[in-house]
């Protein structure tokens, strides 16, 4: 359960993530933690958000209090992945202070409910965003259409999307 978005981050990125920003990730884990922040979100995809997952585990074994959320989109995600991307999942997930699975069968919107999670339970988001459509794009400006702080870690990222207005 997240006990207090007001210090949680969420995680959100490309799955073609390779590690580019792990020395920016680090850091800005670091920082956000001297601001207080304790408790990360990760949607546990392949790609930057195994890697951020594994990154907040690290900070983790430095700093005391730091609680990886896990947030799953349904059961058996990781069936789809590689056999090593597999066992990232496997092992970040045993690591994790807790897991939260959203629905236990996949369907049609499990992702976007998924990043719904992410948006509504945490202050900041943390992403690696080229700027093209799909989850990340969707994550990114419902984050910024939350009032959330968005901080983007990709170099020579274009700018973050405005986010469209919302009617009443």
């Amino acid at each position: 359960m997240i006990a207090d978005s007001r210090i949680s981050v969420a995680f959100t990125g490309h799955r073609t993530y390779c590690g580019e920003a792990s020395d920016a990730l680090r850091r800005m884990l670091e920082a956000l933690y001297d601001r207080g922040f304790r408790t990360f979100l990760s949607g546990m995809a392949v790609g930057f958000d195994l890697a951020a997952a594994e990154a907040v585990l690290e900070l983790g074994r430095q700093r005391d209090g730091v609680r990886l959320v896990a947030a799953v989109p349904f059961h058996g995600q990781e069936n789809r992945f590689s056999p090593a991307d597999r066992e990232r999942f496997r092992s970040v997930l045993a690591a994790a202070a807790e897991t939260v699975v959203l629905s236990p069968v996949y369907h049609r919107g499990c992702y976007a409910v998924r990043n719904n999670y992410l948006t509504d339970n945490a202050r900041v988001l943390v992403a690696w965003y080229d700027g093209s459509s799909g989850g990340t794009h969707y994550t990114v400006r419902r984050a910024l259409r939350r009032g959330l702080e968005v901080v983007n870690l990709r170099p020579e990222a274009p700018c973050l999307p405005v986010p469209a207005p919302t009617l009443f």
